[in-house]
């Protein structure tokens, strides 16, 4: 890898969404500070939050009885998304983003 190369790997920064294409998005920044860099920091506070709340959710949708298979299910597929989008966000934060080819 060339020096180039290893810098800007080190900068990449995976986003917290997809491209249209459903295609990862990158960024590239010499700073924090930029614009987009503060959009995914709240972007993944958001996601984040959700996550949290969702877990309170499902902690008393499995407590109740009366939980029917279809809530279950429904529960089942928010808690697969949030744990997709923590799983995202620690790849990220653990530069394990990789470069796009």
């Amino acid at each position: 890898m060339s020096p180039l190369s290893a810098s800007r790997a080190a900068a990449l920064r995976l986003l917290p969404w997809d491209n249209a294409n459903g295609k990862p998005c990158y960024l590239i920044s010499d700073t924090d500070q930029s614009p987009l860099n503060t959009r995914a920091d709240d972007v993944e506070a958001v996601q984040l939050d959700m996550g949290a709340r969702l877990l309170g959710h499902a902690s008393e949708l499995l407590a109740d009885r009366k939980a029917s298979v279809n809530e279950l299910r429904f529960l089942a597929n928010r808690l697969c998304e949030a744990l997709s989008d923590v799983l995202r966000i620690a790849r990220s934060r653990a530069g394990g983003g990789q470069e796009p080819s």
